[in-house]
């Protein structure tokens, strides 16, 4: 029986996604029809962006899953005529490229490089860095990328301390959790990276109080979610001197509109949302696995909890 999967996003992704996804599906043996258009109740699966046309869930009576394109599920999670089973993204090569962004932005605070590369000006300054195991660093959102993120920086030496909602356990990093246990990993952190789902119990997480927690002149790294900061709060610390820098790549409005305040301010570093992306090579294969253990009985991989919204 042939499965029927629909692609569903912008015409643009298509042509990038279309062999990537059929060869996947045919290393995994599925016997598919892959196509951007379908009659709705012949749709078995939908490889959906939430940006794209479909928006109403309903007329597919035959789905099974929908398969996001994205590691965020903010723009779907809540939509009510989708009862089926929705998967996130979970893509190795996003995570990969995810843990490269953030080591490089980690370094470059840990090793003052900015102050070295503004500091030509014929003095002297012969101040080493302290090694990596004498700086904390928290990484807040301890999902797959916040795990591996988290990782990634105590391989390196850092004392790495991870927060989640929930309790969670990774070698070689402190876990926190709760509201106390977000006190506890703010108060010393001297680089917070955020790697929390979009949902109103993680909207603005970093606040003017939560802020004020960190040890004056800490850095923040968000490559994570704009809401998960309140922009005033932070542009206030900024100014203040309460946290010397952040590197800033997801906004609460995309594109960054050209008269925000991040633009020009001295202490802010503005990244056009390219932490990471969804490689198609790799998505396609987690998705091309994800079908195969549907219809082979298995549970699917990734699947959001509605309740959590992520």
């Amino acid at each position: 029986m042939t499965t029927n999967i629909l692609f569903a996003a912008k015409a643009e992704r298509w042509t990038t996604y279309e062999q990537p996804l059929a060869k996947s599906l045919t290393d995994t043996e599925v016997n598919f029809d892959l196509r951007t258009e379908f009659a709705p109740e012949e749709v078995d699966y939908i490889v959906y962006a939430p940006n794209s046309e479909v928006q109403d869930f309903t007329p597919y009576t035959r789905l099974r899953a929908v398969l996001n394109l994205w590691a965020g599920v903010e723009d779907v999670v809540g939509n009510e005529t989708l009862k089926v089973p929705l998967t996130r993204m979970v893509d190795h090569g996003l995570t990969q490229g995810m843990i490269e962004w953030v080591m490089g932005h980690t370094l470059r605070y840990h090793l003052g490089i900015d102050g070295h590369i503004h500091g030509q000006d014929g003095l002297w300054r012969n101040e080493a860095p302290p090694l990596a195991q004498d700086r904390k660093v928290t990484v807040l959102g301890l999902g797959a990328l916040g795990a591996a993120v988290a990782q990634a920086l105590a391989g390196l030496g850092f004392d790495v301390t991870g927060w989640s909602r929930s309790a969670k356990e990774i070698d070689s990093v402190r876990c926190e959790n709760g509201p106390e246990g977000l006190r506890a990993a703010l108060s010393e952190a001297e680089i917070v990276v955020l790697l929390l789902p979009n949902t109103p119990a993680t909207e603005n997480t970093l606040n003017a109080e939560t802020l004020a927690l960190m040890p004056r002149g800490a850095c923040i790294i968000n490559p994570g979610r704009g809401p998960l900061i309140d922009d005033d709060a932070l542009l206030a610390a900024l100014d203040s001197g309460q946290i010397a820098h952040a590197t800033l790549d997801v906004f609460r409005i995309e594109p960054l509109p050209a008269e925000h305040p991040y633009w020009a301010h001295p202490k802010v570093t503005v990244t056009p949302h390219i932490a990471s992306e969804t490689r198609a090579s790799t998505a396609s294969q987690v998705i091309a696995e994800n079908i195969r253990r549907d219809l082979d009985g298995e549970p699917l991989l990734h699947v959001v909890d509605r309740s959590l919204g992520y």
